[in-house]
């Protein structure tokens, strides 16, 4: 068996998506969870581009310790120094170093000629192999950069020392056969290719960054990069899930590829990312989206249930996925809900679980049964809450098509202080958060509002999006209840907290 190593950029590109951001807080977090997950690598950002950032990568060196972390840097000693700077307390540290390659990008972006950009990549990965030998070096844009050019550029870096050579499609402009193609020319046409490992990096401006990864797997890449649920700048990157699924599902057909991934974990992953980023899972998401493993269509029930493997090339428990076991209600006792978070992949304090439970006897109070996807939203809400500098207490709120709309609210703070207000505005939400901005007072910009159902029936717990806006840098805060309004409260609470939180840090530093 030939291992396939799994480069998760989650943290770092994954992050670059729009609304994104994350804490450091959260950062390790996903990061710890990754590792349990058996990722190979943790790419953990951009050291040189934000402080935040720089503080992240060197907290995720400090906290991993069975995995390689990765930092990103330009080609160029100043990147190269702070990445190294951040990463120098890591077990076993990797530093990645880009540049762009192709002619469109290096006239008209780095207004550089072919054999300026060569004798910046020769010069930044022998800089970088002062400090370590574990360096990757990217040609930006690779699927559009001139081939014999990309043959030298290649052959040039490894002699200086990278022992990566990532081939990205940084733009999702190739397709499979055109992209195996290109690994399979790297390896016949680079003298020096086999003292280093292929490693891929594909976007899916056009959906084929997963196609395009395995055609590269089966043309001699060993590495390949992906952001867990295909996060991502624009479309995305590809989807680790799906990646991996794919070599264990079809092993008919990759008979001598394995990846060190325990797939149980990958929906609890799922979870955890979707929650902290604030990007909703698409229901028909492959894998893990709510839709994967349900049938709907009689043909289907019936084919399932005489034998599942009819229409269901996956077992959903192979992802982490289980099928309901016990049924979750306002009877249900400690022990019935510990028994199904464990299910579920959730192993919390017992104080954790206490806080939890209460949350879920309210629940249940107000629904006739709680399903996997409530109590997922339970624990996901309780964490929420474990951080804050305002909690919501207590909300009241008056509408209609006639009259005044009006709320009046009661925040919390964490050593026990209440603040009450009341406002009125052009709607309920728009009052509650007129009221809520009158007790914390910190200027913001609300630039995105969705609402979503985590399951079906009218009394569904509804999930709340919403992202703030604060000099420049923008606030993911999400919030859940059967009462919408009271999720839209929520929402707008934890995304404020996560801004106090922020400017709490930057003020600490300075």
């Amino acid at each position: 068996m030939e291992r396939i190593s799994i480069f998760d950029t989650t943290l770092r590109d994954g992050e670059q998506a729009a609304g994104g951001s994350l804490n450091v807080k959260e950062k390790i977090e996903v990061a710890k969870q990754l590792e349990n997950l058996g990722v190979n690598v943790i790419e953990a950002g951009f050291p040189i581009s934000s402080k935040g950032d720089f503080e992240s990568v060197k907290a995720i060196g400090k906290a991993i310790r069975n995995l390689s972390v990765c930092g990103l840097a330009r080609a160029n000693i100043k990147d190269i120094d702070a990445c190294w700077d951040a990463l120098k307390g890591a077990a076993d540290p990797r530093l990645h170093i880009f540049i762009s390659a192709s002619p469109v990008q290096m006239k008209y972006q780095l207004n550089k000629t072919p054999e300026q950009v060569l004798d910046y990549a020769v010069k930044a990965v022998a800089h970088a192999h002062k400090y370590l030998s574990n360096i990757e070096f990217s040609p930006m844009d690779a699927t559009r950069a001139d081939k014999e050019f990309l043959y030298k550029l290649i052959e040039a870096v490894i002699d200086k020392g990278a022992s990566v050579i990532n081939i990205p499609d940084t733009v999702g402009y190739s397709v499979p056969a055109e992209y195996g193609k290109l690994i399979k020319d790297l390896r016949k046409n680079v003298p020096n290719i086999d003292k280093a490992v292929i490693s891929v990096h594909c976007h899916n401006d056009m959906g084929l960054a997963v196609a395009n990864s395995i055609e590269a797997i089966s043309n001699g890449a060993r590495q390949v990069e992906c952001t867990v649920n295909g996060i991502g700048e624009r479309a995305g990157n590809a989807s680790l899930e799906e990646i991996v699924m794919i070599l264990k599902t079809r092993k008919d057909f990759f008979k001598k590829y394995e990846t060190s991934i325990n797939s149980e974990l990958i929906y609890p992953t799922s979870r955890m990312v979707s929650e902290m980023t604030g990007f909703p899972i698409p229901v028909n998401k492959a894998i893990v989206g709510a839709n994967a493993f349900r049938h709907e269509s009689g043909i289907h029930q019936d084919g399932v249930i005489k034998n599942s493997s009819t229409f269901e090339i996956i077992n959903p428990r192979n992802v982490g996925v289980p099928s309901s076991s016990l049924v979750m209600g306002k009877l249900s006792g400690s022990h019935a809900l510990k028994e199904r978070l464990a299910e579920l992949g959730y192993s919390l304090s017992e104080t954790d679980f206490q806080g939890v439970f209460n949350a879920f006897k309210e629940i249940a109070d107000r629904k006739k049964e709680v399903e996997d996807k409530d109590i997922e939203e339970l624990v996901a809400e309780y964490q929420r809450n474990l951080n804050y500098s305002y909690i919501l207490k207590r909300i009241q709120v008056s509408c209609g098509d006639k009259g005044l709309p009006t709320a009046s609210i009661i925040l919390q703070s964490p050593d026990g202080t209440e603040y009450a207000n009341a406002e009125i505005g052009s709607g309920p939400i728009d009052a509650v958060y007129k009221a809520i901005d009158n007790i914390v007072k910190v200027p913001n910009t609300l630039t995105e509002f969705s609402v979503n159902s985590i399951t079906h029936g009218i009394d569904a717990i509804g999930s709340v999006i919403v992202r703030i806006e604060n000099n420049n840098t923008v606030y993911t805060g999400r919030g859940a209840d059967v009462d919408i309004i009271v999720a839209s409260a929520k929402a707008y609470l934890n995304a404020l907290n996560r801004l106090i939180a922020s400017n709490k840090t930057v003020t600490d530093e300075k």
